[in-house]
């Protein structure tokens, strides 16, 4: 493998991607390679990751569990801080059981290629996250894609299946995109095929839904129809780590067959107070929730303003399209220079010309955050020469 050759290739298809140094505890004013900055790109939806409650109750467990479990789940890993936590997101998200991750890369890939194999079909959107994909290649079934949020071709793609199982899995809200599936009608699917549903709703739990309860409870879908949800613990939380809930049944046997559950360390028992805590306040504040849809609100109509390409996204991930990776990056340099921070996404992470900046918000962003991003935006533009 000739990895400077390919390297350089990288670099001159304006793809190649670069790791930001940062200090600070906070995601929206961190300080970015030795500079202030106000930051666009966090997943921390709801400000949680510094938030002093979540804070102190880390901090306060690991004076009782220390800072690492030493082992995992099914060898000595398993504390009461973990127990408490599967209890409490199991009722949060109106199932049986849940059960913990490490990550929720980890989480995909344990759950698809414990519950699939040889002989089986997974259905996914185009658009799921990479984990989702990864996850359904590594279980040795046959994977089809459909187009993003397209029904008709997902049962199209279902008519014809051939197989001794079914799973359709699907993003709740996209990552890259920031729209939803249209869960109602992918279970109607699968009930006419006898597919099991799988829902990562990573970027939905604790931000979208009245009480944060994410798509299922946003498009008011039964919970007992979605056969395996997806949590991650890292952004709506604002801590780390994944989880997955379903049927007591279920539960079970992936504690028996997931290897990515089995064969690591299970988190540690802090980050399990802490996201207790989490849960608790996505209940119990939520003017966190109706923030964010002010923010977003008025950017959009600023975006609007500035004749800024946007996808239909009402959640706190708010694409603008540019569609060339180089100009793409030109304008995310443009932006660092004022002390914006803003991603530009590019493929393969997203479909080739449809590079993007991908701003996203938090409930710790003011208003004055967002006129500063669009005046900047409105900067950065005109410098670059884009219309």
């Amino acid at each position: 493998m000739k990895t400077q050759e390919q390297l350089e290739q990288i670099k001159q298809q304006n793809l190649y991607r670069s790791r930001k140094v940062v200090e600070g505890s906070s995601c929206v004013h961190p300080v970015v390679n030795g500079q202030e900055s106000l930051a666009f790109c966090s997943n921390d939806y709801l400000g949680f990751s510094d938030h002093p409650e979540v804070c102190k109750a880390f901090i306060d467990a690991v004076k009782e569990y220390g800072v690492g479990t030493g082992s995992a789940h099914l060898v000595l890993g398993h504390t009461k801080a973990h127990y408490i936590l599967e209890e409490r997101l199991a009722d949060f998200c109106q199932t049986e059981r849940a059960l913990l991750f490490s990550t929720g890369y980890m989480a995909n890939l344990g759950v698809i290629s414990a519950l699939t194999g040889k002989n089986d079909l997974i259905v996914e959107d185009k658009l799921n996250h990479a984990s989702l994909i990864d996850g359904a290649q590594l279980s040795n079934a046959k994977l089809v894609r459909y187009s993003h949020l397209d029904i008709d071709q997902l049962n199209s793609r279902l008519a014809i299946a051939e197989a001794n199982n079914t799973m359709i899995a699907t993003d709740g809200v996209f990552s890259m995109d920031g729209d939803m599936a249209p869960l109602q009608l992918i279970i109607d699917s699968a009930k006419q095929s006898g597919a099991m549903v799988m829902v990562d709703d990573a970027h939905g739990l604790g931000v979208i839904g009245q009480q944060g309860r994410g798509i299922i409870e946003e498009q008011r879908v039964n919970p007992s129809d979605v056969d395996l949800l997806i949590g991650t613990l890292g952004k709506g939380f604002g801590t780390a780590g994944a989880f997955v809930a379903g049927s007591e049944e279920m539960i079970e046997y992936l504690i028996q067959k997931a290897r990515t559950y089995i064969y690591t360390t299970a988190m540690p028992a802090a980050v399990a107070m802490a996201t207790l805590k989490s849960v608790d306040l996505i209940e119990s504040e939520p003017w966190r929730r109706e923030h964010l849809q002010k923010l977003i609100a008025r950017f959009r109509r600023g975006a609007e303003q500035l004749d800024l390409t946007l996808v239909d996204s009402h959640t706190p991930i708010q694409p603008i399209i540019i569609g060339d990776a180089a100009a793409t990056v030109k304008l995310s340099n443009l932006l660092a220079e004022q002390g914006v921070v803003v991603t530009a996404i590019r493929p393969p992470t997203v479909p080739k010309g449809t590079a993007r900046l991908r701003v996203t918000f938090s409930a710790s962003h003011s208003e004055q955050d967002v006129d500063t991003l669009l005046s900047a935006l409105q900067i950065a533009i005109s410098e670059a020469g884009i219309c």
